[in-house]
């Protein structure tokens, strides 16, 4: 004969599943939402056709659709910024100076390339969590089918 080691759900154990199904409705949202938002930040970055200069140290020629190529493109801005510039930055060039202009746009395209940077990385960041939350939720309706009364 054997013996059936699970125990009856309970009023309290049910209140765990409901937990757990909550759980696994946010943890499926941020999967879609941090997928979605990745896709939007790729999918804008390629409309803007910026292709990785050909002498950055990566990815060079490469199209910028991902957050490893916007850093590379961003990395290589800065170099040709510095360079023109003569080693300084646009708060440190004087007014006057020519290549200032070149600096400040060079410096703003940098910023937007980090930005997107950041952008990925917390795409990223959400669609993981989500994927914890949704086992987080798995788990505590499993303990609530199980739960003693």
């Amino acid at each position: 004969m054997s013996e059936n080691t699970s125990v009856p759900a309970t009023r309290g154990s049910s209140g765990v599943r409901v937990v757990g199904i909550i759980v696994i409705v946010l943890g499926a949202l941020f999967v879609v939402a941090g997928l979605g938002t990745y896709a939007v930040v790729s999918k804008t970055l390629g409309d803007q056709k910026i292709t990785v200069s050909d002498d950055a140290k990566h990815f060079a020629g490469r199209d910028v659709r991902g957050p490893f190529t916007a850093y590379a493109q961003a990395n290589t801005i800065n170099e040709h910024a510095t360079e023109i510039g003569g080693g300084k930055t646009y708060a440190e060039l004087p007014q006057d100076d020519p290549n200032r202009q070149t600096v400040m746009t060079a410096s703003f395209l940098q910023a937007s390339l980090f930005t997107s940077v950041v952008a990925f990385g917390v795409a990223a960041f959400v669609a993981v969590m989500g994927v914890v939350l949704v086992l987080l939720g798995w788990c505590l309706m499993r303990l609530g089918r199980t739960a003693p009364a």
